[in-house]
């Protein structure tokens, strides 16, 4: 601001404070705020796709159909093949939960037993107590999303 008697920069007894220091709190104030807010925001997304990869994974899983269980005594031992479809839905819940415990470590249990599953039924392995174990405990987990 300028003086009325010299014309000149400086505090006179008619200047009015200025309003810039004000104006730029708030102006960072706005713009730190706004990006908590688009962070926060963006996260929450982020979450509910991990959560919607982990229903769709059980979906998944359920769609494989039943698997047979060879462990019991007195089961039948001999191959039992599986369709080209069903192990792609065995391919694709084994991935979607891959996807889900990257974004969220909530779900790396639900990966882990998915994957377990998977090397039994890819190996056709159906006496695989370790396998049956991960299958038990998937099922366990996708009735809990």
């Amino acid at each position: 601001m300028r003086t009325r008697e010299t014309g000149q920069p400086g505090q006179g007894a008619g200047d009015v404070p200025s309003r810039r220091p004000l104006v730029l709190a708030a102006l960072a104030g706005f713009a730190v705020g706004g990006g908590v807010f688009g962070l926060l925001w963006a996260l929450s997304g982020v979450h509910a796709e991990a959560l919607q990869d982990a229903r769709d994974a059980c979906a998944a899983l359920d769609r494989v159909g039943a698997i047979p269980d060879t462990t019991r005594s007195g089961a039948s031992r001999s191959l039992t093949t599986m369709s080209a479809g069903q192990l792609h839905r065995m391919t694709a819940a084994r991935e979607l939960s891959a996807a889900a415990a990257e974004v969220d470590p909530a779900y790396q249990p639900l990966a882990d037993h998915i994957d377990g599953v998977s090397r039994m039924v890819f190996s056709l392995h159906f006496n695989d107590l370790s396998g049956q174990r991960h299958l038990a405990q998937a099922e366990q987990q996708c009735a809990r999303l």
